[in-house]
C-alpha cells in the first residue's frame, strides 16, 4: 500500500463518512452520532472485515514500524470504526417497525457472515449488495410513503402497511438533498474499504513431486 493511500486518502475519506454519516439536513439536530446499536453493528463488520482479509491490521500498525507510521495506522483503525458506525446509523430507519427490522436483519446477517468466514471479494460484494439494499429501503421507498405530497398510490400503499403495522411504518419526511448525502457517503465508505491493506495471499499448494523413471523423463 502507497504511502500516500495510508497517510492521507484512507483517513480523510472515512472521517469524511463518519462526519457525513451523521448529518440530518432540515432538522433541529444537524448531526446525530450513532446509536448503542451501531457501535455493536460497526465492532461486528469490524470483526468480519479482519476475518475476510478485507484488512491486515499488522500492516498498520506493528512493531517493525516506526512510531509516526504506527500512530498513523491506528488512525486509519480508528476512522474505520467510526465509519462503519455512522454509516449503519445513516442506513438505519429513525423508528417504528423499519427500525426494529432492518436492525435485526443486519445483526443476524452479520452474524452469519463472520460464521461462513468469505474471502475478501464476497465481502465486498455482499457489503455492496446490503447497503444497496438499506439505501432504497430508507431513502426511496420510506421516504416515499413518508412524503406528505405523495398521490393516490402512495397513500393506498400507506393504508395497506398501516393495516400491517399498526401505523409503525411511516418516517420524518426526509429533504431531497438526504438521498444524495447518503448515496455519496455509502459510495465513498465503499471505495475505502476496497483499498484498506488486504491480507497477503497464502502461497499456492505445490503438488507432490513424485519420481519418474527414465522412460517418462524423456517423454
Amino acid at each position: 500500500m502507497s504511502a500516500g493511500r495510508e497517510a492521507w486518502f484512507l483517513p480523510l475519506a472515512l472521517l469524511s463518512v463518519a462526519l457525513l454519516g451523521g448529518l440530518e439536513p432540515g432538522t433541529q439536530a444537524p448531526f446525530v452520532p450513532p446509536s448503542v446499536f451501531a457501535l455493536v453493528l460497526a465492532v461486528m463488520l469490524f470483526a468480519v472485515i479482519v476475518r475476510s482479509g478485507a484488512l491486515a491490521p499488522e500492516r498498520l500498525v506493528h512493531d517493525t514500524r516506526s512510531p509516526l507510521a504506527n500512530a498513523n495506522g491506528v488512525m486509519v483503525l480508528l476512522s474505520l470504526f467510526a465509519a462503519s458506525a455512522q454509516v449503519f446509523n445513516l442506513l438505519s430507519p429513525r423508528s417504528g417497525l423499519p427500525l426494529v427490522a432492518v436492525n435485526g436483519f443486519l445483526f443476524v446477517l452479520l452474524l452469519n457472515t463472520f460464521v461462513a468466514a468469505p474471502d475478501r471479494v464476497r465481502l465486498l460484494r455482499s457489503l455492496v449488495v446490503i447497503c444497496g439494499s438499506a439505501f432504497v429501503l430508507k431513502f426511496v421507498i420510506l421516504a416515499g410513503l413518508s412524503d406528505p405530497e405523495g398521490g393516490r398510490t402512495k397513500r393506498v400503499l400507506l393504508a395497506l402497511f398501516d393495516a400491517a403495522t399498526l401505523g409503525t411504518i411511516t418516517q420524518d419526511p426526509l429533504p431531497s438533498v438526504a438521498g444524495y448525502i447518503a448515496f455519496a457517503t455509502i459510495l465513498l465508505y465503499l471505495i475505502a474499504l476496497a483499498l484498506l491493506p488486504r491480507a497477503s495471499a497464502p502461497p499456492p499448494e505445490t503438488a507432490l513431486e513424485l519420481p519418474l523413471s527414465g522412460d517418462l523423463r524423456r517423454l
